[in-house]
């Protein structure tokens, strides 16, 4: 319990912060499926090493994302340090029109619907979370 917030609400509020961000970047690959050379985006899984750290600090358990950084030599041949923002390009794309843009309606409808059905799932969660936390209070939640 971090703050006096159970971690449980804090991992349902950290989850449907990732699934707005999805949706926001999926919104604008739609948005832009008609936009020449457009190239589909998608948010990066949250990283739990964090949260894992805060639990499990006595257990020694860690886990790490591998992080690349440009060397020189990269940056000599023209590579661009990585932004920080968790957006990277989609590369679960069924196809890249003759235009260069590879934005598919029917892939970004798909990841909606999954967003929809993760929201909901959280959403119940919460809301189960709220009624036992009012039951033990003794106010009448169950």
């Amino acid at each position: 319990m971090a703050d006096g917030v159970p971690s449980i609400i804090a991992g349902i509020t950290r989850e449907m912060k990732h699934l707005a961000e999805r949706q926001r970047v999926i919104a604008q690959n739609i948005a832009n499926s008609e936009t020449a050379g457009f190239k589909a985006k998608e948010v990066e899984a949250p990283d739990f090493a964090a949260l894992l750290a805060q639990q499990g600090e006595a257990s020694g358990a860690r886990v790490a994302r591998p992080r690349v950084a440009a060397t020189a030599a990269m940056a000599a041949l023209g590579s661009r340090a990585g932004r920080a923002t968790g957006v990277v390009l989609d590369h679960d794309v069924s196809e890249t029109k003759p235009d260069g843009n590879n934005v598919t309606l029917e892939d970004q409808l798909l990841k909606m619907g999954q967003i929809q059905a993760d929201f909901t799932a959280m959403t119940n969660l919460y809301r189960k979370q709220q009624a036992l936390l009012k039951t033990a209070l003794g106010r009448g939640g169950g």
